[in-house]
């Protein structure tokens, strides 16, 4: 009999399962206080219960574990700076998604090669996140492969749901058993229709196929997540501006669902240029000066350096601390903006 499935897959690799790599790469007493404590303030600030301001800041992408860690170093210092007034959770991403295609981040292609060691990746990513949660920084990123979480997501404070995938049922579903506040972006085209029907599945049960701590096929039934909540990342123009924020907080509102939402700086809302941040940061800080308590973050892609570079696939050749991906402002400028909202917040 002729084959009829799998006719274009030319291999299947067999994979750790997440339990096997809970155990060769636990986390400790102290990482797990940072996650449950990272979660409960995000949850708190979503509520508004803590009226601290929310930032998650860090690299568009992590390529050099490294740079992380060093960005890790300086974000755990200027945190404890500012705890009085700003929340400061690192973006650590793992994960991109490819209009077209490309380079799909450090899990996918942990060595720039097109080598696809996505296992090395797996414990690449893990071992990351446990030595910054292990400084007392919390962390978040973007989850884009559905089986990404049983590896990982016992480790993030807040996760985010992109642009390209908010509208994507199996992302809703997945969203609805995270335990941890989930953002989900606008769509690439400016919609936020997407965004708000993405909120109600995820805080609704749900059943779906995915994999259990053994990496078995399995059922999934969720409890349904309750945090979640808009990150307006503009589209064809920018939606930062009071304008943007009153309308959609005013179609939450008519839904009863959470008001509060964040302030993506980078992509649309700053035209892809990473000196835009810097703006759209400062007036989106103003609105909230001026008494809009509902807008409870910001996000900034930030660097230990500015700009970006392209990647050719040889470690040697990038310049340490650049991104590779989306441009970013660099880790002096990031600085200068925290410490310019704890002084006027």
């Amino acid at each position: 009999m002729k084959q009829t499935y799998d006719i274009n897959v030319k291999e299947f690799k067999p994979l750790i399962s997440p339990a096997s790599i809970k155990i060769e790469l636990p986390i400790t007493d102290d990482v797990a206080k940072t996650v449950i404590d990272g979660r409960r303030d995000v949850e708190n600030i979503l509520l508004k219960k803590d009226g601290r301001l929310l930032v998650i800041a860090g690299p568009c992408s992590i390529h050099d574990t490294d740079a992380a860690l060093e960005y890790a170093h300086k974000m755990k210092e200027l945190r404890e700076e500012v705890k009085e007034k700003i929340n400061l959770i690192m973006r650590v991403y793992f994960e991109k998604p490819r209009t077209t295609v490309g380079w799909k981040g450090l899990i996918n292609d942990p060595f720039l090669d097109a080598s696809y060691d996505i296992e090395k990746g797996l414990k690449k990513a893990r071992s990351l996140l446990i030595d910054i949660n292990q400084m007392g920084l919390p962390t978040s990123t973007e989850i884009l492969d559905p089986i990404t979480p049983q590896y990982i997501a016992g480790l993030l404070t807040w996760v985010a749901i992109g642009a390209r995938t908010t509208e994507s049922q199996t992302h809703r579903e997945m969203a609805s058993g995270l335990s941890m506040p989930v953002g989900f972006k606008n769509s690439t085209d400016g919609s936020l229709s997407s965004a708000i029907n993405a909120m109600m599945a995820a805080g609704a049960p749900q059943h779906f196929l995915g994999i259990d701590p053994q990496g078995y096929a399995s059922i999934v039934n969720t409890k349904g997540n309750p945090f979640g909540h808009i990150v307006l990342r503009g589209g064809p123009h920018p939606n930062y501006d009071p304008v943007s924020v009153e309308k959609i907080q005013n179609r939450l509102r008519q839904k009863n669902l959470l008001d509060t939402l964040m302030i993506d700086c980078s992509h649309d809302n700053s035209g892809q240029k990473f000196k835009g941040q810097s703006f759209v940061f400062k007036s989106v800080l103003d609105q909230r000066i001026q008494g809009n308590t509902s807008i409870i973050g910001l996000m900034l892609e930030s660097n230990l350096f500015e700009g970006r570079q392209n990647c050719n696939g040889d470690y040697k050749t990038l310049k340490y601390g650049v991104s590779i991906t989306d441009e970013c402002i660099s880790w002096e400028t990031t600085k200068k903006l925290i410490y310019c909202a704890k002084e006027r917040l």
